[in-house]
């Protein structure tokens, strides 16, 4: 069993106001595996109050940036000699294969930080404008104030390193609040931060349920929300944030497209759809869920994606030779079989996969990778977000009408488009509205390129020089001629 009884705040381990704590199950067993403090409203106003403190009155925003990039790199380096402990923490919580939590939830947050560290080592803080009334303008860049991320519990370190090391590179203070069926590896986290020397106040870590996240979104002691999650919550997260003028980041939900032109090889797009949708058993927002085809050869798709995606190892992620585990829950994988359902309901070619368990899976929220066929964009399995390991293939006639399909979703996270002509790749790249996009790949990470979405995907962008940029303010001081 792993327990982890103290939230983190000002510096200190403290027990949670309302004593009461979070029982994690296992996805993998259905058993439990350990509890987690749980905060309540009050420990979420006694976590904002303490960066708050830490940010009016510490030293930590009024810091050289070469000492906050100093203390990041510290941070990286404590990191790397605990990533397996992470990686195993991570497996045991939300079923991730623990080869994929080595590479992607531990492994690539870890190199994040070196990558972002440089960002803001090289960024230039303060800048001289000649002004067009003969005075000198000063640029000053300086840190919004307390920002509250708000982390899922899909790829939480991924996530939470992606907003919590900008903002303190950026010189603000930080109450990071994870899901609670990610809270082991936050509050792991905690500990890391606190050896890395930060100053107290400067991150304070509190899972939380619903109740105490609104609670938390809605404090006038923030300056800036920077949330991760559902469309139907962000817009929630932003009309607290509008009642206070609280800025807000936010980053949705996606339904996001492969293109597939003319001249693309099926068994390459099967792959990349492998990658691309199926990481994390398909619960990743920028996954390409919707694989649009020309119809002529609509057939040879479909059977390419289902011999790659059936040919998955699923089971035991805790086994090294396991590619895909279970849903985080239950609740998730009853919706994503009623998303299965709904697909046969409605007249779409189930091509491989459906509901019920994987063979020789006895017990464990597993949904098995599911292709579906001759589907019509009009389709709720073509229209709404399953968070599944759910592909649907869609016809095209020419591309014009592959553009207006890909285009035609409320969502504009991310997307692909794959041809031998990487010209023509690009000028379709430049049609499609999405935030991020591939060329012969689904869209990577990379930390020195900013990552977000357009429409219902949301607004703001997180990594690179854009992402530091969005923890700052742009100060300007008109200085006379003396």
């Amino acid at each position: 069993m792993r327990d982890s009884e103290h939230l983190f705040i000002g510096g200190d381990r403290v027990t949670p106001a309302t004593g009461r704590s979070i029982e994690l199950i296992s996805p993998t067993t259905e058993r439990p595996i350990g509890r987690a403090a749980a905060a309540g409203t009050a420990d979420a106003d006694r976590a904002v109050a303490a960066a708050r403190r830490a940010f009016d009155d510490g030293p930590w925003p009024r810091s050289d940036p070469a000492e906050r990039v100093a203390a990041v790199r510290r941070l990286a380096g404590l990191y790397g000699e605990h990533r397996d402990e992470l990686a195993d923490l991570i497996t045991a919580e939300l079923g991730a294969p623990i080869s994929f939590a080595e590479r992607a939830q531990v492994t690539l947050p870890w190199s994040m930080m070196g990558a972002l560290a440089d960002i803001a080592d090289g960024y230039r803080w303060q800048e001289d404008r000649p002004g067009v009334y003969g005075r000198d303008v000063l640029l000053r860049k300086e840190p919004v104030g307390v920002v509250a991320a708000v982390v899922p519990w899909n790829m939480p370190q991924f996530l939470t390193v992606a907003k919590v090391v900008p903002a303190l590179l950026a010189g603000c203070t930080v109450v990071l609040k994870p899901a609670p069926e990610a809270a082991l590896d936050a509050l792991f986290l905690a500990g890391l931060l606190d050896q890395a020397g930060l100053p107290p106040g400067v991150v304070n870590v509190i899972p939380a349920d619903r109740e105490a996240s609104a609670h938390l979104v809605a404090d006038p002691g923030l300056d800036k929300v920077s949330f991760t999650g559902s469309t139907a919550v962000g817009r929630q997260v932003a009309a607290a944030c509008a009642a206070n003028l609280t800025r807000v980041g936010l980053e949705l939900g996606g339904k996001s497209a492969a293109i597939a032109l003319e001249d693309a090889d099926p068994e390459a797009v099967a792959t990349a759809v492998r990658f691309s949708g199926m990481g994390m058993a398909g619960q990743i927002c920028n996954a390409l869920t919707r694989v649009l085809v020309p119809a002529d050869r609509a057939g040879e798709y479909s059977d390419a994606l289902a011999a790659v995606l059936s040919g998955i190892r699923i089971g035991d992620p805790a086994d090294r030779r396991t590619e895909m585990g279970p849903l985080v829950t239950e609740r998730r994988q009853q919706s994503v079989w009623r998303y299965i359902d709904t697909g046969v309901r409605e007249g779409a070619r189930l091509v491989t996969g459906g509901t019920g368990l994987p063979d020789g899976v006895e017990r464990g929220w597993f949904v098995r990778p599911t292709v579906f066929g001759d589907v019509d964009p009009s389709m709720r399995i073509a229209r709404e977000e399953i968070f599944g390991p759910v592909i649907v293939v869609i016809p095209y006639r020419d591309e014009h009408e592959a553009v207006r399909i890909a285009n035609d979703s409320e969502y504009g996270l991310a997307g692909s488009v794959f041809t031998t002509d990487i010209e023509h790749g690009l000028d379709v790249a430049a049609r499609v509205r999405a935030g991020t996009f591939g060329v012969n790949q689904g869209y990577s990470m990379d930390p020195a390129a900013p990552f977000g979405g357009v429409k219902a995907s949301g607004y703001g962008r997180e990594l690179g020089r854009e992402g530091l940029e969005g923890y700052l303010d742009v100060k300007s001081i008109s200085v006379a001629a003396s």
